[in-house]
């Protein structure tokens, strides 16, 4: 039989490293054809034994991916489960690498019982949990994809997630027995497979897996793991389903004591603050999150501002980051501006601080969150918080040189063209409130910047300082008192006049200009 599928190495290598570098996806013809000149035995035996010739191993690598990654030849991968078994357990990181990707041809590709089936007959799972924790780099991220696949299916849950907490394959008893490198492995495939669907979530939360994820945040030993396991947790904040979930554990309450832990790196809690600002600025937070979760956490952002040197601004920037995700659901800007004092008040400070450039450029971006820019709805909230709101800038613009609320917007937009940029989204949240459209359209200075269509020249700019104009007009315009005073008419024309020649610097007169030159002599 091997006779019978030799090939000569060098002919084979020439046409393996066409066949893998060949530009665009391979189509089952050409996949077929190529497996008619070199079997795919024959390719399999030539890489097993090694042939003594520079770049094989590669090549063949490389060719067999392209090989299994069309759909003839995923078909043919049931028939060689043996390969795929040797491979997954060879001392090759690549030969392990293309292993696991074809589980994962294989489960993308294949009847899904059937894929389930060959799965379980040949014990594939322990070995793509062990290429998982001592794999490199590479492999252990192809074994969590091909892993990923297997648990997407009904027919793989019971594999992925075995009946019996005793099991080896048991993902709490397998990051028991490994390294802190293989435990994180661990724990990021948990948190691969928490996002599939809720399904999934759930199985995951029965386990008890989430467990295994609070466990390393309150061992501090390892800064290096804590903060790996942080990154891990700030994405799950990131899964639609996940907040019923995390509303279970303690996590919220861990990431509180790291916050308010003095003697924790400033990283950690830098971290802890972003990771739990994005969980909290989901709008269905409250559905799940009682509001003492809600008031500890900004208590804990709230006394660590008490403490934030300006050698701290980076931790000072991520609070206030924090703070301005909180904001950006009607529930958290009310609980923001109704905390007493207010953890709003140091948004309020920062935003219009011009000695340090990015502290204010967070705390004006966290403004606009907490003001509703980014809100379609509930831009102004309870009387509480609004009355809140106005006082404490009223009370910043009484403290500086500019003395008016529309003396600090002014001055914002007065600035570079990132803080300008804030500022356009801030003056949008803020002009739904008719004192700050008052203070907006009083101040002329302010209206001339936001028409003028040359005062941005990147994108970003210029569509945010157009959505600017289009909140204000808007605003002035639903007042009746306001858009019948004479005082304002002319300011609604001009700005309806920009909303109408758009975002990216239309002129008002495009008529072709006739050009005077001078004539060339030789």
């Amino acid at each position: 039989m091997e006779e019978e599928y030799s090939v000569d190495p060098v002919l084979l290598l020439e046409a393996a490293s066409d066949f893998a570098h060949h530009p665009g996806a391979h189509s089952d013809t050409s996949t077929q054809e190529f497996l008619t000149r070199f079997p795919l035995p024959a390719i399999i035996s030539t890489l097993q034994t090694k042939a003594d010739y520079p770049g094989l191993e590669n090549v063949l690598v490389d060719c067999l991916e392209r090989v299994f990654k069309t759909k003839y030849g995923a078909s043919l991968i049931p028939h060689y489960m043996p390969f795929v078994i040797v491979g997954l357990g060879a001392d090759s990181q690549k030969v392990r690498r293309l292993a696991c990707k074809t589980v994962s041809f294989l489960l993308e590709n294949t009847d899904r019982r059937i894929a389930a089936q060959l799965v379980l007959q040949h014990d594939v799972y322990p070995l793509l949990l062990s290429c998982l924790i001592d794999g490199d780099e590479q492999v252990a991220t192809a074994s969590m994809d091909a892993i990923k696949s297997l648990a997407g299916y009904p027919e793989g849950m019971g594999i992925v997630f075995p009946a019996s907490n005793n099991e080896a394959t048991h993902l709490g008893n397998l990051a028991m027995r490994c390294s802190s490198l293989g435990r994180v492995r661990v724990l990021a495939l948990i948190v691969r497979l928490f996002s599939i669907s809720s399904s999934v979530a759930l199985e995951i939360s029965k386990s008890n897996l989430l467990k295994i994820v609070e466990a390393e945040v309150i061992n501090t030993n390892d800064t290096l793991v804590t903060l790996s396991v942080l990154e891990l947790l700030h994405e799950l904040a990131e899964v639609q389903h996940g907040m019923e979930f995390l509303s279970r554990t303690s996590l919220l309450q861990l990431l509180s004591s790291i916050i308010s832990n003095g003697s924790a790196e400033s990283i950690l809690r830098s971290r802890a603050m972003m990771i739990a600002g994005r969980l909290l600025s989901k709008e269905n937070a409250f559905s799940f999150i009682d509001e003492s979760s809600f008031r500890t956490i900004l208590s804990a952002i709230d006394k660590r501002f008490e403490f934030l040197e300006s050698t701290e601004a980076d931790e000072c920037e991520c609070a206030l980051e924090a703070l301005g995700q909180i904001g950006s659901s009607f529930q958290g800007a009310t609980l923001l501006l109704s905390t007493s004092p207010p953890a709003a008040r140091h948004v309020v400070s920062a935003a219009f601080d011009q000695q340090q450039h990015s502290k204010q450029l967070a705390a004006l971006h966290a403004l606009g969150n907490i003001a509703g820019e980014t809100r379609t709805e509930n831009m102004v909230l309870n009387s509480n918080a609004e009355e809140n709101l106005k006082r404490m800038i009223y009370e910043k613009a009484s403290n500086t040189s500019k003395l008016t609320p529309s003396g600090l917007l002014l001055s914002v937009l007065q600035q570079d063209s990132e803080i300008r940029l804030a500022g356009y989204r801030l003056i949008t949240g803020m002009v739904a409130r008719p004192w700050c459209l008052m203070e907006i359209i009083s101040r002329q200075e302010i209206i001339d910047i936001v028409t003028d269509t040359f005062t941005e020249t990147k994108k970003i700019g210029m569509e945010t300082r157009h959505k600017c104009c289009e909140a204000i007009y808007k605003a002035l315009t639903s007042s009746t008192k306001l858009i019948s005073d004479p005082d304002f008419a002319g300011i609604a024309a001009k700005l309806h006049e920009a909303i109408k020649r758009g975002p990216f610097l239309a002129r008002k007169h495009t008529e072709a200009q006739p050009v005077v030159m001078t004539a060339e002599r030789f």
